[in-house]
């Protein structure tokens, strides 16, 4: 069905078709799936048991209103914002194209949403049927982005199943300054602290950027370790990687997301991977759209996968479709759970 439907909503404004898509999930047009465990791809994310590794990356429910209607399309969890403390309305429009031939996104939005005290209410008031992130930032006036993690968290702590630190979106000026080796310690080490001070178990997630210099992996990974970190997120979009692209809006500017994210992201999950040692799990993001993708980001050193740009491609059943391709390639690999295959792939 998306397929005939396809063609028509890419004649849409991408920002328009997107609002259009969280009307229809709000009114269940969409067929639902029934949510079942299979023993092969079910798991675990920070001790809770979920159905898949298949999660809805932040960005797509900005403001946490169709979390519930993405677990009824099969999603293993579901991470929504980026929210931060006050409601702001984001960059000028336009600020999301469509790159049909290439199979991907630029994004500009600038974390345009409602405001943590709006959202946080609206949580409240519909309880997850799922495991829930919540992906926190500063605010782009922010005087002190530190404070500005610290209020979200203190807002979100107790209704999260994880809360994610993103720190690389390229489309909030300068807020990659936190992958720096000091900056980035601060800020960690002043989440956990606050977690103390609330006496809060909420595990805590750092969204990194794919565009990483080489050598500030190990030095990264080593504060996520240091600082107990329990997940990272591997990648954000990235603002680089524009040389192959056919689109003519392939110079837009903003963060590019889709099938030529792929392979950089594989390349850092496996990076990270080999350091993290398993003391930190790994979701992973850039170009998944099926079972084969799926899995080379698991056997790459991911323990979860999440998607968004596949979604607007492939369509709302995306997610069992990708579930189904996943126990097949599983069964022909001979993997009797997903987490056995974690990091099996050879170095070439």
């Amino acid at each position: 069905m998306y397929n005939k439907l396809r063609s028509l909503i890419f004649k849409l404004d991408p920002e328009f078709a997107h609002n259009l898509a969280l009307k229809a999930l709000k009114i269940n047009y969409f067929p639902q799936k029934k949510i079942e465990f299979n023993d092969s791809i079910s798991t675990k994310i920070c001790g809770k048991k979920i159905p898949n590794p298949i999660g809805m990356a932040a960005g797509f429910d900005k403001n946490a209103e169709v979390y519930n209607e993405l677990f009824k399309l099969g999603f293993g969890f579901v991470e929504v914002g980026t929210i931060t403390p006050k409601s702001q309305f984001g960059n000028s429009k336009p600020r999301v194209f469509r790159l049909e031939e290439d199979q991907a996104l630029i994004n500009r939005l600038g974390f345009n949403n409602s405001g943590a005290e709006k959202i946080h209410s609206r949580i409240l008031s519909n309880s997850p049927k799922g495991l829930l992130g919540i992906n926190i930032g500063p605010n782009k006036e922010s005087k002190n982005r530190v404070e500005d993690y610290i209020i979200c968290l203190r807002k979100f702590h107790d209704i999260a199943d994880y809360i994610t630190i993103n720190i690389s979106s390229p489309n909030t000026e300068n807020l990659r300054n936190f992958h720096e080796e000091n900056e980035l310690d601060l800020l960690l080490n002043t989440i956990q602290n606050e977690k103390q001070s609330i006496k809060s178990k909420v595990p805590i997630a750092v969204k990194v950027s794919p565009d990483i210099k080489e050598t500030k992996i190990e030095l990264i990974s080593d504060i996520l370790i240091k600082n107990n970190i329990e997940l990272v997120i591997i990648s954000n979009t990235t603002d680089k990687n524009r040389d192959n692209l056919i689109n003519i809006n392939k110079l837009e500017k903003g963060g590019l997301s889709g099938k030529p994210l792929e392979k950089m992201s594989n390349q850092l999950i496996n990076k990270f991977y080999k350091l993290l040692k398993n003391k930190i799990k790994i979701i992973g993001v850039g170009g998944v759209d099926n079972g084969k993708s799926a899995f080379e980001k698991i056997v790459n050193g991911a323990s979860f996968i999440q998607l968004y740009t596949g979604m607007v491609f492939q369509g709302p059943a995306i997610c069992q479709k990708i579930s189904n391709e996943l126990i097949n390639i599983l069964k022909i690999k001979g993997f009797k759970n997903i987490s056995e295959a974690v990091g099996t792939k050879k170095s070439t």
